[in-house]
């Protein structure tokens, strides 16, 4: 079976809509967006009626469109409240919503609405904030999951898997949304070793 298969087995069952609220994880530059965005441009090939939200607040690409580090690009509509989707989604049949992590505590009640209703949701998003804590609405969100993906980055020290976003600077902010120069992803022990090193 097929990461696609496993993914909208139930969706629909004998002519009936299903909900399922997926959740895509990792640390940045995991590929998170890109998974939700490939999710997305093939419902779309299955002509199925889609709506993409975005934080009104990650302009770092484009203002409207999600896009990935890659420059890859979707329409989508950007919001400041999670109540702000329940007003503009009519009559979707799948909804996505990339960076997660930034929309308010309210997108946990939001989304298992949608999925109680037949809707399918797709949420991506960084499971952890720089400090390795578990980041906003995240770690609800994908406790009610019904399928949970996490992707993971490529160390950029040693190049193993790498699940962790480390903060380059000192600016200790939560929030501090940037690309590249923000941020490196690294592996545990890179990781380790780089904190032990700002310590020194």
């Amino acid at each position: 079976m097929t990461l696609d298969d496993q993914i909208t087995e139930g969706y629909h069952q004998q002519g009936v809509r299903t909900g399922v609220l997926e959740v895509i994880c990792g640390s940045m530059f995991s590929g998170k967006t890109e998974e939700l965005m490939r999710r997305i441009k093939r419902a779309l090939i299955a002509r199925l009626k889609v709506v993409v939200f975005k934080p009104v607040t990650d302009t770092r690409y484009h203002a409207t469109n999600v896009v990935s580090h890659d420059k890859n690009s979707i329409p989508s509509i950007p919001i400041s409240n999670s109540a702000q989707m329940l007003d503009l989604i009519k009559d979707a049949d799948v909804v996505g919503i990339d960076e997660a992590q930034f929309i308010d505590n309210g997108i946990i009640d939001v989304c298992q609405k949608l999925s109680d209703n037949g809707i399918r949701v797709i949420v991506s998003g960084l499971d952890m904030d720089f400090m390795r804590r578990p980041f906003g609405p995240m770690p609800a969100l994908m406790s009610i999951a019904d399928r949970v993906t996490k992707v993971h980055a490529v160390c950029m020290d040693c190049g193993a898997p790498a699940n962790f976003s480390y903060r380059l600077g000192d600016d200790d902010r939560v929030v501090v949304l940037g690309a590249m120069k923000e941020y490196a992803c690294l592996c545990r022990s890179c990781y380790l070793a780089r904190i032990k090193k700002t310590a020194e």
